[in-house]
């Protein structure tokens, strides 16, 4: 399983590598559109919709629409609405779901959840989209801030874990690692700011715009946000029976549980970057 696990994430590097350093926005966005019809094929498997494929073409034509207006001539591209929506979309119905519970499959209920979490996955790849405008190290600096909390909370948890965050979810997580998690993105987020070839990342430039009153809280919420991915996805899973979201990626599982976290933060992310 190792092997293949490093095979998987060696080949998707050299992909992502080549497509970063050809540095072209078509071929970029043609990228994200095969990542994106991937997670939204899955993500219409977690909610029992069938034949799923219809859903997950529907999602990526949207995407290739809303990426190609006006060209690379929108170098200032700013979907505000979209990514508004998205946010606005996991702050009042998703993110609640946690405590509620999910509706029954096959309700219109359901069906209306699935629409709202479409929106969510789409603002997400579109986010990807604008901040690789700004360039591929601005959205790599953001999305290492998910990273960095996924690993901390992994490792602090391990160590320190006692106190569940949500057990019926998923119960490996644990409140120190959370803490741990937003810990290791304070700290290391704090030594951007410290390194003039890190200037233009996002971090460094939300320390430099906000001061360390705007930063503490602005990455907070960031590592909330991740947290609140992950377990919103986990929550699929355990509805539908389902230990990963597929199996498109070996020794990994689906696109869908690799980037569960990013899909709420990054759109918040970009929403910030605007007032920067």
């Amino acid at each position: 399983m190792l092997k293949i696990r490093v095979i998987t994430a060696l080949t998707l590097l050299a992909v992502l590598s080549l497509v970063l350093y050809l540095n072209s926005y078509s071929l970029f966005s043609f990228t994200a559109a095969a990542f994106l019809a991937a997670a939204t094929w899955e993500s219409m498997r977690l909610f029992g919709v069938k034949p799923p494929i219809f859903g997950a073409a529907l999602w990526t034509v949207a995407f290739l629409v809303i990426s190609f207006v006006g060209g690379q001539r929108a170098t200032a591209f700013q979907p505000v609405l979209l990514l508004g929506a998205g946010t606005a979309i996991w702050l009042l119905r998703l993110t609640p779901s946690l405590a509620v519970g999910l509706p029954p499959l096959g309700t219109v209920r359901n069906r209306v959840l699935n629409f709202f979490y479409g929106i969510g996955v789409l603002a997400c790849f579109v986010a990807i989209v604008v901040l690789f405008q700004h360039s591929a190290l601005y959205l790599f600096s953001v999305m290492a801030i998910v990273w960095v909390a996924d690993i901390g909370a992994y490792f602090t948890g391990r160590a320190f874990g006692k106190r569940k965050l949500a057990p019926s979810i998923s119960p490996g997580k644990s409140w120190e690692g959370v803490i741990g998690g937003w810990g290791a993105v304070l700290l290391l987020a704090a030594g951007t700011t410290a390194m003039p070839a890190l200037r233009d990342t996002f971090t460094a430039r939300l320390q430099a715009v906000w001061g360390w009153g705007g930063f503490i809280p602005a990455l907070t919420l960031i590592v909330a946000a991740s947290v609140v991915g992950d377990l919103f996805e986990s929550q699929l899973k355990r509805r539908i029976g389902m230990k990963d979201s597929s199996n498109l990626l070996p020794g990994h599982g689906g696109v869908l549980d690799r980037i569960d976290a990013l899909i709420p933060v990054l759109p918040l992310a970009v929403l910030m970057n605007y007032w920067l």
